[in-house]
């Protein structure tokens, strides 16, 4: 299995004791840890993007820009894109752009994204965020892999003889496709022959494995190799601590405040996958994807949950309300404690020599 940091960049105040961090200092631990995961042999470092509430992950290829000039190894990445708001020409750009200044390092996760007030930000219609989603990334797709583009589609200008520089740095690079509550999502990737990653958060999980098989089930039937059906999964944040019990202590009150915070965004609750589905931290543990114990029983979780998802990567986010040593802590223990652990029981050929489709200028070890 490979392993990925993801840092989607929230900056709401301490769920406990209301501390604020200045963004400026926030922005700069992004690039900080993305140094140390180099360091410590993570695979790969992804930017969240996020356009509303208590994020500062609005303009991930800025920040992706900064970690490239800071890195030489680590895999770059997006979780997720959201392409369903941006223009697919800009998005060219820019990311190619990323591409080019990481010598081929970079694939990016796409996605219509999790937050509902982005549409009214950017003076879009939720009810067509789907067909946003699909217009966008199929014009993006042909963008980066074709020069003198002629296009026409319903919710932007048309195309003619249209060709985006810089080109990607060796060929097109990979996007993957986010999924967590629409068949939409995955249909999109199966359609294309893309790999998925599943959020893997905030809901029980037999809803994303509904997804996931459904994927590698229309992955095939549209002739697609299915060696190439890679899927990678997110969890329900990491905490660990020398024994599972101290960890779920520890976390307790961090977790309690977290769960208010998102109570008090008041989504609708008929919306799927805008807050957890584990009111206690108990339940996050017992039933859900958080991943809050000693490092042997977090291995042990992951290793569950490959056996329901078969997954070919997994995605941590280190809790950034932590004190930073903390957090740096976290990152070290995972790598050396855990990740071999793992390693141990399950292989992949995602990102090595045999993955032919991977960002031509990274091989992980």
């Amino acid at each position: 299995m490979r392993f990925q940091i993801l840092d989607i960049v929230f900056n709401p105040p301490h769920p406990v004791t209301g501390e604020e961090v200045h963004p400026s200092d926030r922005l700069n631990r992004v690039v900080d840890m993305a140094v140390l995961a180099e360091e410590l042999g993570f695979d790969s470092y992804s930017v969240g993007e996020r356009h509303a509430g208590d994020v500062l992950s609005s303009s991930p290829t800025v920040i992706l820009g900064a970690i490239t000039q800071a890195t030489s190894r680590i895999l770059l990445s997006t979780g997720v894109s959201v392409i369903a708001v941006l223009d697919p020409v800009r998005l060219a750009e820019d990311y190619s752009t990323i591409d080019q200044l990481s010598r081929g390092r970079l694939e990016i996760v796409i996605g219509k994204g999790n937050e509902a007030m982005q549409y009214p930000l950017f003076g879009l219609d939720i009810g067509k965020q789907y067909e946003y989603l699909t217009e966008n990334y199929e014009l993006l797709r042909r963008l980066i892999r074709e020069e003198n583009v002629t296009w026409t589609g319903q919710h932007r200008y048309s195309l003619v003889d249209a060709t985006t520089l810089p080109r990607p740095f060796d060929g097109p690079f990979r996007i993957w496709h986010g999924s967590a509550t629409s068949v939409e999502a995955v249909d999109l990737a199966a359609k294309w022959g893309d790999p998925i990653v599943t959020a893997n958060a905030l809901q029980p999980r037999e809803n994303y494995k509904v997804l996931i098989d459904r994927y590698r089930e229309q992955y095939r039937a549209h002739g697609h190799d299915p060696d190439k059906a890679y899927v990678g999964s997110g969890s329900g944040g990491l905490f660990l601590a020398d024994t599972t019990e101290k960890a779920i202590e520890e976390f307790r009150p961090i977790y309690e405040g977290i769960v208010a915070q998102q109570d008090r965004r008041k989504h609708d609750p008929k919306a799927r996958g805008k807050v957890t589905s584990f009111r206690t931290i108990e339940e996050a543990v017992e039933r859900g994807p958080a991943l809050v114990g000693s490092p042997e029983r977090v291995a042990e979780k992951i290793l569950d949950y490959h056996d329901s998802y078969g997954h070919d990567f997994q995605s941590v986010s280190i809790n950034h309300v932590l004190d930073v040593e903390r957090q740096k802590d976290t990152m070290r223990r995972f790598a050396e404690e855990v990740i071999p652990l793992v390693k141990a029981e399950v292989s992949t050929t995602l990102w090595g020599p045999e993955d032919k489709d991977r960002a031509k200028g990274f091989t992980a070890e």
